[in-house]
């Protein structure tokens, strides 16, 4: 399995040209492979660190950048997070979350500006559950004291919300775009677990990247935001 996520890393290096990996593996299994890309013509990574082992099911990557452009001014920095949430438990997607509520807002020694990037396994809307087999709802929906369903757990990105963290395409995307259900026969159902989250900085643009390369690539299509990262930065 490692063997074919590092075939896709590759292909997708390839396709984003002039971009670097850092990689964070979990072992022992399950296997998985959280990635992040940087471009070193555009930004400078100036730090980087795997934060929450022991709290994330996968992993959860913060990376301090520079536009290149800034120099050596610190001013310009922001933060990055790539992550991963559990696939399986809305309780563990919530402490997942908790790890980055504080970076919804000015907090001691890191740059105000921040963007959190990743598969959040939450469903940013109620689907239809009629349409969701019966044996997967228990991943995206609140299972009641009695064992029995109710809404969608969108805690997880709730209380980030709540935090501080703004949803882009909630606000100048498309609010109905899916990042999934054209995979798998028994998951049809639109749906957008795939988030690019801001804080401190200014959103230009977001969209879901639709192609036959990126459905190649995942079962998830991946999500663009494009944002202001000198804004307000003095020397």
């Amino acid at each position: 399995m490692d063997a074919g996520n590092d075939d896709r890393l590759r292909a997708q290096i390839e396709m984003l040209v002039g971009m670097v990996p850092s990689r964070v593996r979990r072992i022992p299994s399950p296997p998985n492979l959280t990635v992040l890309l940087i471009r070193p013509s555009t930004v400078r990574l100036m730090d980087w660190w795997s934060v929450g082992e022991g709290v994330f099911h996968h992993a959860l990557i913060m990376a301090r950048l520079r536009p290149v452009a800034a120099g050596d001014n610190p001013n310009a920095d922001f933060l990055v997070f790539g992550t991963h949430y559990s696939w399986a438990d809305g309780n563990v997607r919530l402490r997942e979350s908790r790890m980055v509520t504080d970076y919804g807002g000015p907090f001691p020694g890191v740059p105000r500006g921040a963007l959190l990037l990743g598969d959040l396994n939450t469903p940013d809307r109620e689907p239809n559950w009629a349409d969701v087999p019966r044996n997967l709802q228990s991943r995206y929906r609140i299972v009641k004291s009695d064992g029995t369903f109710g809404h969608a757990d969108r805690r997880a990105v709730q209380v980030l919300l709540q935090s501080g963290w703004t949803d882009p395409q909630k606000v100048i995307g498309d609010p109905e775009a899916a990042s999934v259900g054209y995979k798998y026969d028994n998951e049809k159902v639109p749906l957008r677990l795939d988030y690019a989250l801001v804080s401190g900085l200014e959103p230009t643009g977001c969209f879901i990247h639709d192609t036959d390369e990126a459905l190649y690539l995942s079962d998830h299509l991946p999500g663009v935001l494009d944002v202001k990262v000198m804004a307000g930065a003095q020397a």
